[in-house]
């Protein structure tokens, strides 16, 4: 059973929890992915690295419009052609206008969560374009018509069995569950998507300000093919991406490689500083650089920097309780998931309304702060952004109604008691009436005591007056 992802939240978590095949992956490839970083980790000094990770980025966002203008000047003087971009609509058109000017009708991408964010593979196909996600994950997501459930492994949620079955009805290969036959299917189709694309797009892991550089990061050698072979090449970063130094971006590489997939560096770090050059053997001919805001900058004016710190490891959502029992679809159509997705999805959208019961997807254990490789306090951004979905108004009326009826009861001693002998009269049948039949429906509650507790209380207080009397 497949989740909806534009439905409303509580559907989309009851679909979730409906399916078995889905939750039974996930517990599998996280709890996977979990022992891997605990290994990588247990080889090193982690708290040096998550102190002088930390460091980095908070430099970064810290200097963020000097770094910015002095990556601008260095692309520019490599070779490159930067647009910057407020929002995914301008974001989208710079390049619909790029793929327009050079002819564009095939275009090959890397995983990006970036152009996941700004809808970009719908707009190229809107034009007339035909795109192709080339890593793995996102190759099999984008044949099975699903957005992708997890920053770092977009197929996540998907069994072998399930991608095999894909693959037989959109690729019509043989039926094999062997993860390197699926793999040579899916290179077989790829190669020559390599081959004829006039145009790849890219995001960017970390974009080096001293040098104009942008990185890309795969395990798959997909990126550098993306990046090289096609004529014009678009990469798109999001304005929180830049670093000072190419020794900061190494530092960031190792830590996203440890904490996201438990190696001590991943396979490729490819480094793209402008066009072809003369005496170059491959390399675009185009280099475009599209910094995108969509929301970042309000989200360090509102005094939530430290979101913009996430180097997108995943190490947060592998963790969570929440996220390993509903998947990434359950948080709506949104790409990013988890802890860090539900603090960004709201703050980049702007619209508490929307997003307004993604804070509340956590159950503030904290094991999100401690995993994180550049310490951002997920829960205390969590607790604020529930605080700012109460004083704007946007939790359920009926929830609201039902805090201010509390409240009142439980600062009146008449009421509450007339209440509370009411609910030990009821029992279980209370949670059958409305509004408690709606907010019991997703929780288990513990059998009312046969005595209350104020009269626990009484009965001691007379027992220890005649005892001493």
């Amino acid at each position: 059973m497949a989740v909806d992802v534009g439905a409303p939240y509580a559907t989309r978590v009851r679909q979730a929890l409906a399916d078995d095949g889905m939750r039974t992956a996930l517990d599998r490839a996280t709890g996977h992915l979990r022992k891997r970083r605990d290994r990588a980790m247990a080889e090193i000094d982690e708290r040096r690295l998550r102190d002088e990770a930390g460091a980095v980025r908070r430099y970064a966002i810290e200097h963020l419009p000097d770094l910015l203008e002095q990556l601008e000047g260095n692309l520019i003087g490599n070779g490159c052609q930067v647009h910057w971009a407020r929002d995914a609509a301008e974001a989208l058109g710079i390049v619909l206008e790029i793929a327009r000017e050079h002819g564009v009708g095939d275009v090959v991408k890397s995983k990006s969560m970036v152009t996941e964010e700004i809808g970009l593979n719908e707009a190229l196909e809107r034009s007339g374009i035909n795109v192709v996600e080339t890593d793995l994950g996102e190759f099999i997501v984008q044949l099975a018509g699903e957005p992708p459930s997890h920053i770092l492994a977009p197929v996540i949620h998907k069994r072998v069995e399930d991608i095999a079955e894909i693959f037989r009805s959109r690729l019509n290969t043989p039926r094999t569950t062997s993860p390197a036959g699926l793999c040579a299917a899916a290179r077989r189709e790829l190669r020559n998507e390599f081959l004829v694309a006039d145009m790849g797009i890219s995001g960017c892991n970390f974009a080096i300000a001293e040098t104009g550089t942008i990185c890309v990061v795969t395990n798959e050698g997909n990126g550098r093919m993306v990046t090289t072979l096609p004529r014009v090449h678009v990469a798109i970063a999001g304005i929180e991406k830049v670093v000072r130094t190419p020794e900061d971006a190494v530092l960031l590489w190792q830590a996203a490689s440890r904490n996201a997939t438990g190696q001590s560096v991943s396979v490729y770090f490819s480094m793209s500083s402008g066009p072809r050059r003369r005496g170059d053997a491959d390399g675009p001919e185009e280099m475009h650089v599209i910094l995108l805001d969509n929301g970042r900058s309000r989200i360090l004016e509102r005094g939530y920097a430290d979101a913009a710190l996430c180097i997108r490891c995943g190490a947060c959502i592998d963790i969570c309780p929440v996220y390993r029992e509903i998947g990434g679809h359950a948080y709506g159509r949104t790409p990013y998931s988890g802890p860090i997705g539900a603090v960004l999805t709201p703050l980049l959208d702007y619209d508490i309304h929307a997003a307004r019961d993604l804070p509340f997807a956590s159950s503030l254990c904290g094991a999100c702060r401690d995993v994180c490789p550049v310490r951002i306090d997920l829960p205390r951004l969590l607790l604020d952004l529930r605080r700012v979905v109460v004083e704007r108004g946007a939790s359920p009326v009926g929830e609201r109604a039902a805090i201010r009826a509390y409240s009142t009861v439980m600062r009146r001693p008449t009421p509450y008691r007339a209440l509370a002998r009411l609910a030990g009269w009821l029992g279980p049948l209370a949670g059958l009436l409305p509004p408690l039949s709606t907010w019991k429906r997703g929780r288990s509650l513990p059998r009312f005591a046969a005595q209350r507790f104020g009269a626990l209380w009484r009965e001691r207080v007379c027992d220890e007056e005649g005892a001493a009397g």
